[in-house]
């Protein structure tokens, strides 16, 4: 039994790292200017991811009799308020949301790396566990290849 209390407990913050992305990106989504659709559907899409994820973590946290976390942690809010005054001091918005959202994976990527070498899950929650870590990798290897592009592009109109 203290096992199952342990494993849900790890779950549980996985779940709050979840929420904490699927917050973050529905914050960028809404601060990306609605000309830049691919950028919003980029950020819908890893909404959605962040909703399996809790559903997933959820449906195991309840198959160990326990009661999933609904919340997101405070440094998440407190990351989501930095995001607010960083949009509204920076000039180029595009590359601000993309280092932020690159921030968000970066906690993700952390969190997930860091249950999988504290503790032992079963088999199937291990595999569970992996496909969404590895998720979340290819979700911060793309975003990161966005954010350079962006570095690439002059912010002035070249004149000749």
């Amino acid at each position: 039994m203290a096992q199952n209390a342990e494993i849900i407990e790890a779950l549980n913050d996985l779940i709050v790292i979840n929420n904490d992305r699927l917050a973050g990106y529905e914050k960028a989504y809404d601060e990306t200017n609605e000309i830049e659709n691919d950028l919003r559907a980029l950020f819908n899409t890893l909404g959605d991811q962040s909703r399996v994820h809790v559903i997933e973590l959820s449906d195991e946290v309840v198959s160990l009799g326990g009661e999933p976390e609904t919340g997101t942690m405070t440094s998440g809010k407190l990351y989501r308020v930095w995001m607010d005054i960083r949009a509204v001091f920076t000039f180029d918005n595009r590359r601000a949301v993309l280092e932020n959202a690159e921030g968000i994976e970066d906690a993700a990527r952390k969190a997930y790396e860091e249950a999988l070498r504290s503790m032992e899950f079963p088999a199937d929650i291990n595999q569970m566990l992996l496909r969404q870590q590895n998720a979340i990798t290819s979700t911060h290897d793309t975003i990161m290849k966005e954010r350079d592009r962006q570095r690439d592009i002059p912010k002035y109109p070249l004149t000749t």
